[in-house]
């Protein structure tokens, strides 16, 4: 049997890992290793839940303590990054550090995490601490790289984890302005499913003569995962055969293809005795992180999840993943399937299908490499039964929503309908209302307390956030980060979308504030149709979906001041 030891591995890391209950290597793990740690540049290709992190972790800790070791330990307040991770969403950054973190303290060394969607001070009370090893999600990153608050000059080892789903999520652009500041000649992991979306040409620009280690082909090839198709009579039905599959005992996760839809699906699911938790990009980062937390422990069984959640989100023991809505490509739904079955654990995926859907639905298993028949079911029948199993005891709604309000911060800070409510009170005057945390509240007390000539509402449209981030839009015209993790699922940063470098900050806040007609809304990511669309939050004129177009003739005085809220 091969370990850890055997492949190189120091005695410190080998020692740390079975603190964790980590004694047997992955195969990834095993063919990855000994390039690894020589300093060879890997390209590493293998599914979700295969065992890439840790792939990647042990030999950049390694190898970042060998070096001071050989230089003698530097003073804490002279550290700067030597070691980078790049993570495509703020819950695949947050999973790869509770993994690197114990392996770094194990021998000294400190990580931290960026991402957007919080307030940066205490990532730059981190980086002026002296840090060793950055995992970060790159909109941030690059960010506090404009503001010189972190220099990427020292950095031997970048890791590029997910770089297809960083593709797909349009960063590329940005990762290869990250890349470029770091010093050639690095070493260099790359960690990805599939090179297409030009992740291959990240390959040839920055690794030099990469050892290619594939564990698996991009199919679903999992032996310990069972897929089943469920074709309902109708969506009455599909409704009821939902309830039912999430009413098991055991963890699962449902999936839709849009926020609003995991958002309603949790709260009639919670209304029904099912207690449920939704993930979705319109969930401020306290949100999120409360979500899933009471999810991973056990807390709540039931967690409804848009594609946000499909790669990065690792919970043990999750035996059920039910695709409620259609997954866009197969990739999605492989790696939506992933959430269960991981590290050789058994679990089952359910796709539930109408009968309009059945031929997509036959398209996207065969491209996927999953053969599943198609049996008919209705609610109450006995496949149905007999896959629930054991039923979990139904919980009064009413305590479900005591126990969530006594864990919600006093002034509504981990939801963003607090954020939002606080936001509409800052621009009518009415106060700070909350503290800046992790959720937006940071950004509505800034906005109150914006000078009149930043917009007189609070807060110049476009203008920078007081930590120094660009806000970005989100799916119902509200702004956040511009690191990319909280627009609508899978839209690349602005100014990216067709591979365009991102303009500087004054060039975007140079067009003419008034050229959004009162009422109207930004153009809005659709998840159906994979395109974007105008839209009126109120009432008054509506975008073509392509930008802003110039405001024709004067200001309609009769539209009411909150439309021009809501379209923000």
């Amino acid at each position: 049997m091969t370990s850890f030891a055997s492949l190189g591995v120091p005695a410190a890391i080998t020692s740390a890992l079975i603190s964790l209950d980590i004694t047997e290597p992955f195969p990834i793990q095993v063919k990855t290793l000994p390039d690894t740690l020589a300093g060879r540049d890997v390209l590493g290709r293998g599914q979700t839940g295969s065992g890439k992190t840790l792939a990647f972790a042990i030999p950049l800790v390694s190898r970042l303590a060998d070096d001071d070791d050989a230089a003698g330990r530097r003073p804490s307040g002279t550290r700067r990054p030597r070691g980078l991770v790049l993570a495509p969403t703020r819950e695949l950054a947050t999973q790869i550090d509770r993994t690197v973190a114990p392996l770094a303290e194990a021998l000294g060394l400190r990580t931290t995490v960026i991402y957007g969607g919080v307030p940066q001070a205490r990532q730059e009370k981190a980086l002026a601490a002296g840090v060793d090893i950055i995992i970060a999600c790159p909109g941030r990153l690059e960010d506090l790289m404009k503001q010189g608050v972190v220099s990427l000059d020292q950095v031997s080892i970048s890791v590029l984890d997910e770089a297809d789903h960083m593709a797909d999520l349009g960063f590329l652009p940005v990762v290869r302005r990250i890349l470029d500041a770091t010093p050639a000649g690095g070493q260099r992991l790359l960690f990805s499913a599939t090179l297409d979306n030009g992740v291959d040409k990240l390959v040839n620009r920055y690794m030099q003569k990469p050892v290619t280690h594939s564990v698996d082909a991009p199919k679903a090839a999992v032996t310990t995962m069972e897929h089943h198709v469920f074709l309902a009579q109708d969506k009455e039905a599909k409704k009821v055969l939902i309830n039912q599959l999430a009413s098991g005992v055991g963890k699962r996760v449902l999936f839709t293809r849009t926020k609003h839809a995991a958002k309603k699906l949790a709260k009639v699911l919670t209304a029904n005795g099912i207690p449920a938790v939704d993930l979705h990009g319109n969930l401020s980062q306290n949100a999120r992180d409360r979500n899933l937390a009471e999810f991973s422990s056990g807390e709540v069984k039931v967690l409804v999840a848009t594609d946000v959640a499909a790669r990065g989100v690792h919970v043990d023991e999750v035996e059920l993943v039910i695709h409620v809505d259609l997954p866009a490509e197969h990739k999605a739904y492989l790696h939506r399937s992933g959430r269960t079955a991981r590290a050789g654990a058994e679990g089952t995926v359910v796709t539930l299908v109408l009968p309009e859907e059945r031929s997509e639905v036959q398209k996207l298993l065969r491209a996927a490499g999953v053969n599943a028949p198609f049996t008919p079911v209705k609610p109450g029948s006995t496949e149905i039964l007999d896959f629930v199993g054991e039923q979990a005891a139904v919980v009064d709604p009413a305590s479900r929503a005591a126990a969530v309000a006594a864990k919600a911060p006093q002034q509504g800070g981990g939801s963003s309908t607090g954020a939002n409510a606080q936001r509409k009170r800052a621009r009518r005057g009415g106060g700070q209302g909350g503290s800046p945390s992790g959720s937006r509240q940071g950004a509505t007390a800034d906005a109150a307390k914006a000078p009149a000539s930043e917009g007189g509402r609070g807060r110049r449209r476009g203008a920078a956030n007081r930590d120094g981030s660009r806000p970005e839009r989100g799916a119902t015209g509200s702004r956040n980060d511009r690191s990319g993790q909280a627009r609508p699922e899978h839209a690349a940063p602005r100014g990216e979308r067709a591979g365009r470098p991102e303009r500087a900050g004054s060039a975007r806040s140079s067009a003419p504030r008034s050229s959004a007609p009162r009422g109207g809304s930004a153009p809005v990511w659709s998840s159906t149709t994979g395109g974007t669309s105008g839209g009126s939050f109120g009432s008054g004129g509506q975008n073509s979906g392509s930008g802003r177009p110039p405001r024709k003739g004067p200001r309609r005085a009769s539209a009411p001041a909150s439309n021009e809220r809501r379209g923000r």
